[in-house]
């Protein structure tokens, strides 16, 4: 759930349920959010900012938390709309002495080669967020731009109006980068993680678990417990209800797979009732 959504979150928390659409039936769904029928909230965002408001609150209710935060620091034309990375750097470092650096994942994800991200540029770009996350976070997650169709259409829009190409690099200039990235990562006291690829793998290089129900037990033992598998190929995180929904995220990152165009997305947000069951 985008962290835009702080204050609907609130509201669901407080009415102690939230309601979510499955994407592929169109099913509505209620599940329930009273603190003893939950193990922990895990976040995906770019931006944290705003939420960091209801930490308080969320703390005297008794929740867990968790937060997957993506920094990749890439040019604007692949993320148009995000937060300067020097404010994403200083809300994570925020989150984490809020809580812990074993409550975080950052995320330098999706990789995306191209005209104007080569491989340097993604060795230097790492080296410098890296130097400045250290001691904050200790698990970098990463994975290269998945080729979905929507994906490639925009994509192909960048080529036509910018004249900058994406390329698809082979397994073997993956895992030689991913390298040199783990080296960096762990002379800053980080390991590096892959996000559902297996073929990414390596001594240097770990099986990725986003949402890792052995981890959230030792952070939050007095929670339920979490004992289920993933049901997504590859995929390493524990079984979970996602109460988030596509076209609600306005950072109109041109790699995104689950807004179909900023626009709608963007209009959701300013419409969007905070009273309301569903995100």
């Amino acid at each position: 759930m985008p962290a835009f959504y702080g204050d609907w979150f609130m509201h669901r928390l407080k009415a102690g349920f939230a309601s979510y659409r499955n994407p592929f039936n169109g099913q509505t769904y209620s599940v329930s959010l009273k603190r003893e029928d939950v193990s922990c909230f895990v976040f995906w965002s770019k931006n944290y900012l705003h939420f960091l408001k209801h930490l308080p609150e969320i703390k005297r209710l008794g929740y867990g938390l968790f937060f997957n935060f993506t920094i990749t620091a890439l040019p604007r034309p692949f993320e148009n709309n995000v937060v300067d990375t020097t404010t994403a750097i200083n809300t994570l470092k925020q989150l984490s002495d809020n809580y812990s650096p074993r409550h975080l994942n950052w995320r330098y994800d999706p990789i995306v080669i191209s005209d104007i991200t080569g491989y340097d540029h993604h060795k230097k770009t790492f080296e410098q967020l890296a130097r400045q996350l250290e001691g904050h976070v200790h698990r970098c997650y990463i994975s290269f731009v998945n080729g979905y169709g929507k994906v490639k259409r925009a994509f192909e829009v960048i080529r036509q109006q910018k004249s900058i190409t994406v390329y698809s690099p082979e397994q073997a200039q993956k895992l030689k980068l991913l390298e040199q990235l783990s080296e960096i990562a762990t002379a800053h006291g980080m390991n590096i993680y892959s996000c559902c690829d297996d073929t990414l793998v390596q001594s240097s290089i770990k099986k990725g678990r986003c949402i890792d129900g052995n981890l959230i037990a030792s952070l939050y033992p007095s929670t339920p417990g979490v004992k289920k598998g993933p049901t997504r190929k590859e995929c390493g995180c524990t079984e979970s209800i996602d109460i988030g929904a596509y076209d609600t995220c306005p950072h109109g990152c041109t790699y995104c797979y689950a807004n179909s165009n900023i626009q709608k997305a963007t209009s959701h947000l300013h419409n969007h009732n905070i009273l309301s069951e569903t995100l």
